[in-house]
């Protein structure tokens, strides 16, 4: 009869592997597959300390360590050390110290390595697991920015792609970059866990090891911003790991992607890359759809207001027109003085309202996307508008620091005023030129610094004169 001298409570070696194997495998969760199996080790040895080291297998770059237990403090602790095999790759390496006298055995080693293989095929299973999740995020991220461009819920398509990305990659920041005149690349939208801002504008200098891969449409993977010789913005030295994504679709360089994570931040794996490019592409192809879709309406509504300018020059107009014509002879006949003023006061009613429904024609041509932001544009938007209905373009010259000087409030006095002279002149016949003048230099009676706009046309006034000069001024 054979006698168990195992003490009660303290489990054979065998049935610690038992445990540990056990316990590793039901997990799916990648870091709890790592956690439970560096306590497994250590419980099954009998060491004092266990540490996991997981590398890109992509890069053999140091990812993430695990451990548990108490490191080894002595000169040279006795290291017992096993590889972790995922589908005949290095993983990642488990190393054990700090056993008691007379340290690690044979035995030890034997299960340590029953244990890593038995560790490899459950690792293996938690990085398909997570890979099949993180590869779902980026699907759906991808799903989620085309959906929003096409329907027109994005305010601005390039933010809204840098801040899906950002949050997929889990970075810093999320940023587009865009080809400059010179030659170079600029931030032109980002999103940031903080001071976005103070991306916009960075700037990649013309010559560019990092610039010439990126124009040639190629990803460029960083393992550390902040020290890569290739790098040379002035913010690299606030971020580590990078990927720079082309943004291409149909042979067109939109721009470039950029993903930066902290300094401190775990690197990139090699799926990582290959889910952050396929966003990328399917994101720029995204881009250039909503571009188009943008186009078509922006076109749908011009023609649109295209149709309503000429209706109303067309028929509204002329309807007016013609009934002003005949209240003008019906006032010649009327004998009432009474009556001849009243028909007279009708007449500069419609005159006045043909003048307005003008001013809304020459509104009604302007492109509603195309609305200019500065003075000087908004000067030019209102003499193109009128060449719509005249058939040739007025000229427009202007003096001075109209942009600097002349203030909101005045600006918009004055294009009414210049939308009125355009009216006013329209209706004139054997026009064929309207020369429209901005001065910023001029000066008021009383010495006040003003804006004077000054329109003139070679028309034929109703009192068979032709040429007419209008005049209008105001302190800036």
């Amino acid at each position: 009869m054979t006698t168990n001298t195992r003490e009660p409570g303290v489990p054979s070696g065998l049935s610690v592997l038992l445990e540990a194997v056990l316990s590793v495998g039901t997990e799916l969760e990648l870091r709890s597959v790592l956690q439970h199996l560096v306590d497994s080790a250590v419980a099954l040895t009998g060491a004092a300390h266990g540490v996991l080291d997981v590398v890109d297998p992509g890069h053999g770059s140091l990812l993430e360590s695990v451990s548990t237990g108490t490191p080894d403090t002595g000169p040279s602790p006795a290291v017992l050390a096993v590889p972790i095999h995922v589908q005949e790759t290095v993983f990642g390496r488990l190393r054990l110290t700090g056993k008691a006298a007379p340290g690690f055995t044979d035995d030890d080693l034997d299960l340590l390595r029953v244990l890593a293989t038995q560790a490899g095929i459950a690792v293996g299973n938690a990085r398909l697991y997570e890979t099949a999740r993180q590869r779902e995020r980026w699907i759906e991220g991808a799903a989620a920015v085309t959906t929003a461009l096409l329907t027109g819920r994005a305010e601005d398509a390039l933010t809204t792609v840098a801040e899906r990305a950002r949050l997929l990659a889990d970075a810093a920041a999320g940023v587009v970059l865009q080809p400059t005149e010179a030659g170079g690349m600029e931030i032109v939208a980002a999103s940031a866990v903080d001071d976005a801002h103070s991306l916009l504008g960075t700037t990649i200098q013309p010559g560019s090891a990092v610039l010439a891969q990126l124009l040639t449409g190629e990803p460029v993977f960083i393992d550390d911003s902040a020290n890569d010789p290739r790098m040379t913005t002035d913010v690299r030295v606030r971020f580590g790991p990078s990927m720079m994504l082309p943004l291409q679709a149909a042979g067109k360089l939109i721009g470039t992607l950029a993903l930066p994570r902290r300094r401190d931040a775990r690197p990139y794996t090699s799926v990582d890359h290959l889910l952050a490019t396929q966003f990328a592409s399917q994101a720029a192809l995204a881009l250039v759809l909503a571009d188009a879709q943008a186009g078509r309406e922006r076109l749908a509504v011009f023609e649109d207001r295209d149709r309503i300018a000429r209706d109303l020059h067309d028929l509204v107009v002329q309807r007016l027109f013609a009934t002003g014509m005949m209240l003008e002879s019906a006032q010649r006949r009327a004998r009432v003085e009474d009556v001849r003023d009243t028909i007279g006061r009708a007449v500069d009613e419609l005159e006045s309202t043909i003048q307005e429904v003008r001013t809304t024609i020459f509104a009604l041509q302007q492109p509603p996307a195309d609305a200019p932001t500065t003075f000087r544009g908004k000067v030019l938007r209102e003499t193109a508008g009128a060449a719509a209905i005249l058939g040739f373009a007025p000229s427009a010259q202007f003096t001075g620091a109209v942009e600097a000087t002349v203030g909101e409030p005045v600006q918009a006095q004055l294009l009414a005023a210049l939308r009125r002279a355009l009216a006013t002149a329209s209706r004139r016949t054997a026009i064929s030129r309207i020369e429209v003048a901005v001065d910023a230099t001029a000066t008021l009676p009383d010495g006040r610094p003003a804006v004077r706009l000054t329109v003139t046309d070679d028309g034929r006034r109703e009192d068979g004169a032709e040429g007419t000069t209008v005049t209008w001024q105001s302190p800036r």
